[in-house]
């Protein structure tokens, strides 16, 4: 039960304060402001988003559950997480807050918010290969190049 507390504080401190507070006061810090009318971006940025953000919960929930920790680097799970989303593909969470930022610029209507939709998927993309694949493969070792085997790392294979 305490890990479901802490992946739960996890979660919400990540959901709340990296992917909506950070992000809304660096748009305003450099003059951009959500566009007046509500119309159709608006809607499905917002759709896309909290989509998004509902299922990076439920990440955290497995991570709790299944993993007995958190995404955070500093309580990981003790247990390879292979059920829920990361049983479709192996980093769902980042793949969410992608689709966080990718909705926020849909709400924006801003193409340079999309552009660094594009240098998130690249930064990470360069993390998960250089450092979280290497790292996993020493912590749950066959466990986990099975998984490796079966499961993509990005798109799903249906």
């Amino acid at each position: 039960m305490f890990a479901m507390f802490r992946a739960i504080t996890y979660g919400v401190l990540v959901v709340g304060v990296a992917l909506l507070l950070v992000p809304a006061r660096a748009l305003s810090s450099v003059g951009i402001s959500r566009p007046p009318a509500f119309g159709g971006p608006q809607i499905a940025g917002t759709l896309l988003a909290g989509a998004a953000a509902v299922l990076y919960l439920w990440c955290v929930v497995a991570f709790a559950f299944v993993g007995k920790g958190t995404p955070a680097v500093f309580d990981p799970p003790r247990r390879l997480v292979i059920r829920g989303p990361y049983r479709y593909v192996r980093n769902p969470m980042y793949v969410c807050v992608g689709f966080v930022f990718a909705g926020a610029a849909l709400v924006y209507e801003s193409l340079a918010l999309l552009a660094f939709v594009g240098l998130f998927f690249v930064v990470i993309h360069l993390f998960v290969t250089l450092y979280e694949e290497p790292t996993l493969g020493r912590s749950f070792g066959d466990e986990y190049e099975a998984y490796r085997r079966q499961v993509a790392r990005w798109w799903p294979h249906w």
